[in-house]
């Protein structure tokens, strides 16, 4: 079982020809409200790859997000309203696909601690996961808590903060970076960042795929080719489908293999959480690799 303590967003996304430069005006050639967040991304990926996740959020006053999400067939009993804004995104998507976001925090930034540690208490257990991103308040009391219970911690360490991640190294299990992530991280630590007391170390390599770092081994996992329509939530959706599996009891290639297959065909589509293929999609897709 997994629980994920994750943001939740209104993403406004806007596909534009090209990001505007210093002080222009552009206009848009579409315009999309869709459900994201770096935590809900990851829970999408991990229900649509199998897996059993509980996920842990907070939004202002809006039926519509819990409508998305109850669409997905993610239950939304752990995901309370507070007072104020839903988190949001804006995104900007260029014809490459690649994009610019800026987002608000809103809600994600008002997780109670009780509240937090009353859930731990009820599903604490040796089996299960916890993951946590950078998105929301109390990562790193969640963190020690869920320790403590006997959870394993799964830790996206996005948006960067290296104090903030310094902090959290003594109680992560996998620690999740880009490439960006892993060069901050390296320059704020006189360690090797390899060197580190994690278990695993997932870093993952843009269009050119991913690697696992385990005290023993290193496992490298390449990306499919794929025609990128919009990278939003590519990160996530390898993160999200790697967990689902590797709880599953996947071997780890095997685990690694479906979260390159899930993201490949994720940067085809337009948005985060909606984009992300199901199961027999990507099972599909590996039998056509394979042909």
């Amino acid at each position: 079982m997994i629980l994920n303590f994750g943001s939740i967003n209104i993403d406004n996304v806007y596909q534009v020809d090209r990001f505007p430069l210093d002080g222009e005006t552009i206009s848009s050639k579409s315009y999309d409200k869709i459900l994201g967040g770096k935590g809900i991304n990851q829970s999408v990926a991990i229900h649509r790859a199998g897996g059993d996740v509980k996920h842990v959020g907070y939004i202002g006053d809006d039926t519509w997000i819990l409508d998305q999400i109850l669409k997905i067939g993610i239950k939304t009993d752990f995901i309370s309203k507070c007072y104020g804004p839903t988190g949001h995104a804006i995104i900007f998507v260029d014809a490459a696909g690649e994009n610019e976001i800026v987002i608000h925090a809103g809600a994600n930034d008002q997780f109670s601690k009780s509240q937090c540690f009353k859930i731990l208490e009820s599903f604490g257990s040796k089996d299960s996961w916890v993951v946590l991103q950078n998105e929301i308040n109390l990562s790193i009391e969640i963190a020690k808590k869920a320790k403590e219970l006997g959870f394993r911690i799964c830790y996206s360490a996005a948006p960067f903060d290296a104090s903030h991640a310094k902090e959290m190294l003594p109680y992560v299990d996998l620690l999740v970076m880009n490439e960006t992530e892993l060069k901050e991280l390296q320059n704020s630590i006189e360690k090797n960042v390899f060197d580190l007391d994690v278990d695993m170390i997932l870093v993952t390599l843009g269009s050119r795929g991913a690697e696992l770092h385990m005290k023993n081994n290193t496992y490298k996992q390449s990306s499919f080719i794929a025609e990128p329509v919009d990278t939003t939530g590519a990160g996530d959706t390898f993160l999200g489908s790697f967990m689902a599996c590797y709880d599953n009891g996947y071997e780890i290639k095997k685990a690694l293999e479906y979260a390159a297959a899930s993201s490949s065909i994720q940067i085809t589509r337009i948005g985060a959480a909606k984009a992300i293929p199901t199961f027999d999609e990507v099972e599909e897709f590996l039998s056509e690799q394979k042909k």
